[in-house]
C-alpha cells in the first residue's frame, strides 16, 4: 500500500530540526514514495535499469552521516498545517531531491564530480536488468513530456503532483535542493498537464519490478574476455620479474592498462573532421571525403559526443543495423561529420571514417529508441557518393544529397513515358520525402531518384533499403552508361530481389532479340547484375520478355557468377514459351559471342538463338560454343 502522504511544517517560525532516528523512521515509512520521487526527477537518459538502481541508492543514503542519534539536523520550513514529527520526512525529502538534481548535472573538467554522478556503488544487480511494469499511452505520453523538462522543472512538476505542495512550497524546497531559479522551473512545469492520478502508477513505480537478463551473448564474450585479461596478466607478471627486458620506457609495446590515444580521440566531437563549404570544387576526388559539414546542430556537441559514444558502445537498446559484409565496430579514429540536424521527428548524425557510412538518429524527445546504421562505402567513385539516406519513415524516405548536385527528382520506372516529379531541397541539400519502392506485396511503380550534378551528368539510382541508393545503369557490362526512361521499365520489380544485400549497383543489358515462332511476334532477353560494395555476393537475373508483357519473366538466376560482368559478358539462358495457338517452344539466346546453341536431346541451332517445338513440362539443358570454341552453360 501507499503510504500516507506527509504533510510539511509551517512556513514561518524557526526552523524545525530532526535527529537521526527520526530521519530513520520517516524513509523506513515513505521509502517506497520517496524512491518514486527520486525515479521521477533521475534524468531519463540513464536508461530505466540504472535509473531504478539510482533511486534506491539516493534514498538509502539520504540520512545524515557522521552524527550520532539524536543531534538535531536543521530542516528548511515548508507550508503550514504539518504535524511536528513530519520534519524527518521533510528532511530525508529534501536529501533524496538533492541527489536527485545532482545525478542530471553534466561532468566538468575543473570541478570535483558529485557523489550523485556516478552509477551508484549499491544496491547491484549482476546478469538482469530491472525497470517498473510498463503502462500505458497515458503514461507513455507523460513520461516523454517529462523528459523533455529540465531537471529542477521536472522536479517542480512532481512535487507538485506527488508531493501535492503548492507553488509556495515547491519553490521553498527547490530553493533549499540548490535550485538557482525556482521560479523558472514552476513556469517551465506549468507547460505541462497536470496528472496526478497518473504519476502513482505502475509505470513509475520503481519498487515493483520486472526483470530480464542483460545482452547473454555480450555477457559471455566478456567473461572470455576478462579470462584472457586474467592469463595476460599473469603471464606480463611473471616476465616483469624476469631479468632482462621487458616493459621499460624504451620498450615497443605500451604499458597494459594504456589508453589508446587514436580511440580515445575518436570519442572527441571536436575532433571530428569537417570539410569546408565549396571543398569539393578544389578537391581531386569527388567523393564523400569532400562532403562539408552541413545541418543545424553541427555545433551540438552533446549530441555529437552521444553518437560518437553509441558508435563506440552502443547499449540494448540501440537498434543496430549494417549492410552485409559491413563492419560495425568502433571507429578507429576522428571521423568526418556529414551532417547533424533534426530531420521530421529525429534528431540524425551522419559520420564517415573513410570506409563506412555512419548514421546514428535518436528522438526529438529525449534517447530512447536511438538507431546506428552502417553502410559500407570503401571506393565510392563521384557517381556513387551522390546520396545518402538521412530519414527513412513509414516507407518515405528523405535523401542528404551531394554537393555537386545541382538538382533531384523521382520518377517512376515503370511508366517511362512519365515526366520525373521535381524534388524540393532545403539549404543543406536534404530532399523532400517521397514514397520509396515497395517493400513487399505487388510491384504497380518503382521509384527511382534522379540527381543532376553540376557538370550536368544525371544519375539515376533507387533505394533498396539500405543507407546509400544503389545506382542503376544499363547496356554493355564493359561500358554501362547512365539509365534511361524505358531501359528499367520490364525489370524494375526483379530489384527487390536483391534488397538489403549490400549492393553498390545494378546493370541491366538487353542481349539478344529473338523472333517468336508461329509471327508471335519478338522477344526481348535481358539480364541484370547486382554488384556489391564486398566484391562478393553478386546476383544475376536472365530474364525473356515478350511485347505484350508488363514485366520480363525470371529465365535463369546465379549468385557469385561472373556472368553478364564486366570481366566475363557471356550468359546463356532458355524458357518454354506456348504460342497462341497451344503449342510449346524450347527458346534460348545467348550472348552474341555464342556461335551455337545445343539443347539436350540433340536439338541444335547455329548463331545465338533456338527456337525448337516441345512438350510442355520439357526439362532441358542449353549449352553454347563460343567464338575461341569454348562452352558455356546457362545460369545456375
Amino acid at each position: 500500500m501507499q503510504s500516507e502522504k506527509p504533510k510539511s511544517p509551517p512556513a514561518g517560525g524557526p526552523a524545525p530540526v530532526v535527529d537521526v532516528e527520526q530521519a530513520e523512521a520517516a524513509l523506513v515509512e515513505h521509502y517506497p514514495r520517496l524512491v518514486r520521487l527520486a525515479y521521477l526527477v533521475l534524468p531519463p537518459g540513464l536508461g530505466r535499469n540504472r535509473r531504478v538502481l539510482t533511486a534506491h541508492a539516493l534514498t538509502q543514503r539520504a540520512l545524515p552521516r557522521g552524527r550520532k542519534a539524536g543531534q538535531p539536523v536543521a530542516v528548511p520550513s515548508q507550508r503550514s498545517g504539518a504535524r511536528p514529527h513530519d520534519a524527518g520526512y521533510a528532511y530525508v525529502r529534501l536529501q533524496v531531491l538533492r541527489g536527485a538534481l545532482d545525478a542530471g548535472l553534466p561532468l566538468k573538467r575543473l570541478a570535483w564530480p558529485k557523489r550523485a554522478q556516478f552509477p551508484p556503488l549499491l544496491p547491484q544487480v549482476r546478469g538482469l536488468q530491472l525497470f517498473p511494469r510498463s503502462g500505458g499511452a497515458e503514461e507513455l505520453a507523460l513520461d516523454q513530456r517529462l523528459a523533455a523538462l529540465s531537471a529542477d522543472a521536472r522536479a517542480a512538476y512532481v512535487l507538485r503532483g506527488l508531493e501535492s505542495l503548492d507553488d509556495a512550497g515547491v519553490r521553498a524546497t527547490l530553493t533549499a535542493a540548490g535550485c538557482e531559479d525556482p521560479d523558472a522551473a514552476v513556469a517551465e512545469a506549468d507547460e505541462v498537464e497536470a496528472r496526478q492520478a497518473l504519476l502513482a502508477s505502475p509505470e513509475f513505480d520503481p519498487c515493483s519490478l520486472q526483470a530480464r537478463p542483460t545482452d547473454l551473448m555480450r555477457r559471455r564474450q566478456h567473461m572470455k574476455a576478462a579470462g584472457v585479461a586474467v592469463a595476460a596478466a599473469v603471464v606480463c607478471g611473471a616476465l616483469l620479474g624476469m631479468p632482462g627486458d621487458g616493459w621499460g620506457p624504451d620498450g615497443a609495446a605500451a604499458p597494459p592498462y594504456a589508453r589508446n590515444p587514436a580511440g580515445q580521440a575518436a570519442l572527441d566531437p571536436d575532433r571530428l573532421t569537417t570539410v569546408p563549404a565549396g571543398a569539393w570544387k578544389r578537391s581531386a576526388r569527388a567523393d564523400f571525403s569532400s562532403w562539408p559539414a552541413r545541418g543545424g546542430l553541427t555545433k551540438d556537441k552533446a549530441l555529437l559526443r552521444r553518437a560518437l559514444a553509441v558508435w563506440a558502445r552502443p547499449g540494448n537498446t540501440v537498434q543496430v543495423s549494417a549492410t552485409p559484409g559491413t563492419a560495425s565496430g568502433a571507429p578507429p579514429g576522428p571521423a568526418q561529420l556529414l551532417y547533424a540536424g533534426e530531420v521530421d521527428s529525429a534528431r540524425v548524425v551522419l559520420l564517415y571514417d573513410g570506409l563506412r557510412i555512419v548514421r546514428y538518429a535518436e528522438p526529438k524527445e529525449g534517447t530512447g529508441g536511438a538507431a546506428l546504421d552502417f553502410a559500407r562505402v570503401d571506393g565510392a567513385t563521384g557517381a556513387d557518393a551522390g546520396a545518402v539516406v538521412v530519414n527513412r519513415t513509414d516507407g518515405n524516405i528523405r535523401y542528404l544529397t551531394a554537393p555537386w548536385v545541382t538538382s533531384a527528382s523521382v520518377g517512376d520506372l515503370l511508366k517511362p513515358a512519365g515526366p520525373p516529379l521535381d524534388l524540393k531541397r532545403d539549404e543543406d541539400g536534404v530532399t523532400a520525402s517521397f514514397a520509396g519502392p515497395p517493400a513487399s506485396g505487388r510491384c504497380t511503380s518503382w521509384s527511382a531518384l534522379r540527381l543532376r550534378e553540376a557538370d550536368g551528368a544525371v544519375r539515376v539510382s533507387t533505394d533498396l533499403g539500405e543507407l546509400t541508393p544503389a545506382r542503376l545503369t544499363a547496356g554493355r557490362p564493359a561500358a554501362p552508361r547512365e539509365a534511361a526512361p524505358g531501359d528499367w521499365a520490364k525489370t524494375a520489380c526483379s530489384l527487390s530481389s536483391v534488397r538489403s544485400s549490400g549492393v553498390r549497383s545494378v546493370n541491366s543489358w538487353q542481349y539478344a532479340r529473338q523472333a517468336l515462332p508461329e509471327a508471335g511476334g519478338v522477344a526481348q532477353w535481358s539480364c541484370a547484375r547486382a554488384e556489391t560494395w564486398r566484391g562478393r555476393g553478386s546476383r544475376t537475373l536472365a530474364q525473356f520478355q515478350t511485347a505484350g508483357s508488363a514485366a520480363g519473366a525470371v529465365a535463369a538466376k546465379a549468385e557469385d557468377s561472373l556472368a553478364c560482368g564486366a570481366r566475363d559478358a557471356k550468359v546463356l539462358a532458355g524458357v518454354l514459351w506456348k504460342s497462341q495457338a497451344g503449342n510449346w517452344y524450347l527458346l534460348g539466346a545467348g550472348s552474341k559471342n555464342v556461335t551455337s546453341v545445343t539443347a539436350t536431346g540433340g536439338a541444335r541451332a547455329e548463331g545465338n538463338l533456338l527456337a525448337v517445338r516441345t512438350e510442355r513440362g520439357t526439362q532441358a539443358r542449353l549449352t553454347g560454343t563460343l567464338t575461341d570454341g569454348s562452352k558455356v552453360t546457362t545460369l545456375r
